[in-house]
Order: C-alpha cells, then sequence, then structure tokens
C-alpha cells in the first residue's frame, strides 16, 4: 500500500473521562494514545478473543438480529462495488449478534476468510449496558454511539458530518484520512448507490491505479494515517475523510457521534 506522507499527531497520557474542549473541537484530527485503556471490553480483548466474545454476549439481548456484510474471499476484506457499480461485492445478512460473533471465532485461523462485517450498529439498542462499564465523558454533547464488529475489513474512503471519536476495543486498526479539500482528488462514487450510506472513493488504497485516477496522487500528499492498538482512538473532525482497516481476525470499534453545527 502506498505510504501516505505524514503520522495523525498523538496525544498521551489522557483519561475518557479528562477529554477537554480543546481536543473534542479541534479541526485537525488526533490519535489519543491509550486513551480507554482501562474499558473492561479493552482487558477482555487483550486476554483472549474468547474473553472479548463473551464480554459482548453479557449484554446482548438477542431480542433482534445485526446487519453483517459478507464478501467472498477474493474481495480480501474489500467492502465495495462490483467491476461496473451496478451492484457491492457483498451481501447483506440478518443474524444473531451471537452468531455473528461464534463464526468470527470459527473463522479466526482460517488464512483466507470470508469478509464478515457489522457497521455502525446503535450500541444501546444491541448491547444496553455496555456504556455503563466503558465510559468517556464528553461532556454535554448528546453523542450516537455505535458498535463495529468484524474480521479483516477495508472500507473505502468516506466522510460524515458528525465529529468522531473512534475508540479502537479489540484488534488493530488502520486509519487513513484527507482533508475535506481534496474532494477532487478522491474519485467520489456514485451518490444515490452507496455501500453503507455515503459516497465512497473508488481508488483501492492498497492498489491505486494511477491511469484511471491521477489525481489520487496529490491526495496522498495530503494524508495523515495511523495504526491503533486495542485502547486507543482517533478523533475525525467533521467532514475529513477516513479509510478504515480492520487488521486482525477480530476487530471491535465504538464510536461517537455529535455534530457542532
Amino acid at each position: 500500500m502506498p505510504q501516505p506522507a505524514d503520522p495523525i499527531r498523538e496525544i498521551h497520557g489522557l483519561a475518557p473521562h479528562a477529554l477537554s474542549d480543546e481536543i473534542l473541537r479541534s479541526a485537525q484530527p488526533l490519535v489519543l494514545r491509550g486513551v480507554v485503556a482501562q474499558w473492561p471490553m479493552v482487558h477482555a480483548a487483550k486476554n483472549s478473543l474468547q474473553a472479548a466474545i463473551d464480554y459482548l454476549k453479557r449484554f446482548d439481548h438477542g431480542g433482534m438480529p445485526v446487519i453483517a456484510n459478507v464478501a467472498p474471499p477474493e474481495a480480501a476484506g474489500r467492502v465495495f462495488y462490483n467491476e461496473d457499480l451496478s451492484d457491492f461485492n457483498f451481501r447483506r445478512e440478518k443474524v444473531p449478534l451471537a452468531v455473528m460473533l461464534d463464526t468470527l471465532r470459527k473463522y479466526r485461523d482460517d488464512p483466507s476468510p470470508p469478509s464478515i462485517y457489522v457497521g455502525s450498529t446503535t450500541l444501546d439498542t444491541f448491547l444496553p449496558g455496555f456504556r455503563d462499564e466503558n465510559i468517556v465523558d464528553l461532556g454535554a454533547r448528546d453523542a450516537l454511539a455505535s458498535i463495529w464488529i468484524g474480521n479483516r475489513s477495508r472500507i473505502p474512503a468516506h466522510q460524515d458530518v458528525p465529529d468522531n471519536l473512534a475508540c479502537v476495543v479489540a484488534g488493530r486498526r488502520r486509519v487513513t484520512l484527507f482533508p475535506p479539500s481534496q474532494l477532487q482528488n478522491l474519485y467520489i462514487g456514485p451518490l444515490d448507490h452507496t455501500p453503507a450510506g455515503q459516497a465512497v472513493s473508488l481508488v483501492d488504497l492498497h492498489a491505486p491505479d494511477y491511469q484511471r485516477f491521477p489525481k489520487f496522487a496529490e491526495a496522498l500528499q495530503h494524508a495523515q494515517v495511523a495504526e491503533l492498538e486495542p485502547g486507543d482512538a482517533v478523533f475525525i473532525p467533521s467532514m475529513w475523510w477516513h479509510h478504515m482497516e480492520g487488521l486482525e481476525a477480530f476487530n471491535v470499534l465504538v464510536n461517537y457521534w455529535w455534530r457542532q453545527s
């Protein structure tokens, strides 16, 4: 994969109950190393995959299925379109959360598993009580908390209007960010036919086709990147493009969205 030029600025030594407005209103992205390292979920994940699954199952009421995006092994984890953009390279399945977790465990040591990815699932609806034990203080911000679970995955660069605090609680993730000014160099796909609601960059970050997407080379000159371990978080300001990769056989991220304007 081409290497973006700059690392995301890092801040160390923060606690989840002591995030200042200066951080949460930053116009630039920030990596907050170890900010949620003391969460019980993070401790479980560092213990073992089974401990992480057991911890999540404690809060699963089983009352409704999650939506799992499932792609064949040849997709190599990339959640994307088919060749002519007429459809997607994955299918959506409704499955109980416990079944999805057990399926990820089953494929843990498979060298070429199907890609399984549950995105943007409302935390309080599907795992009530999780936030009571895994706390982050965002002040008066009315944040929507979501959980993302899967094996190795690549989510194309996209942007969101809200600010975003994304906390890695199991596995590792690589995040690559582009400022809003790089819109013209990211080759955004269809606006009304998207993999998950937001328009995405058509460029494969692992293998950019510079003949088809020549201006992407300029976008890379403005990119910022970080690899996040369990307990780390990244603050992504509103409208920054972000490409997210799950790097392990089991990855869990909890994020918080809120709007300042």
